[in-house]
């Protein structure tokens, strides 16, 4: 159950990162002020590059480090199990995911050049 619940939170950071780009890019030419929120903007870059990085060291994703311990090193399959895995994960060379993430990373800064996030308020 925990390792369920572990796993959808994966998901949904996995969606907070690929997601958030779209919107972002939808809501720049849509005129959504919601994009240029600094908060989410570096939250959103922070998460990608987070992600990037693992992969360049070859370091494993905590939160499937943690799923496999909840689990007891085995892969149960629950029904949310299944159907998140089955959108989470993909066979393909490790390489093909780094380069995906370092791709994503860039865009995401680049958005940030072409999309400027609004400055943080600051209280004096």
């Amino acid at each position: 159950m925990m390792a369920d619940a572990l796993l959808v939170v994966h998901f949904l950071i996995v969606v907070f990162i690929v997601g958030g780009l779209v919107l972002v890019w939808i809501g720049a030419a849509l005129g959504w002020r919601w994009v240029r929120n600094p908060w989410f903007r570096y939250l959103h870059l922070g998460a990608i590059a987070f992600v990037a990085a693992e992969a360049l060291f070859g370091v494993m994703c905590p939160l499937t480090v943690w799923e496999d311990l909840l689990r007891g090193g085995v892969r149960a399959e629950s029904f949310v199990g299944r159907w998140v895995r089955y959108f989470l994960y993909y066979e393909a060379p490790e390489w093909v995911f780094t380069a995906a993430y370092v791709v994503w990373t860039l865009a995401t800064l680049l958005t940030l050049r072409f999309v400027t996030p609004r400055p943080f308020k600051t209280y004096a």
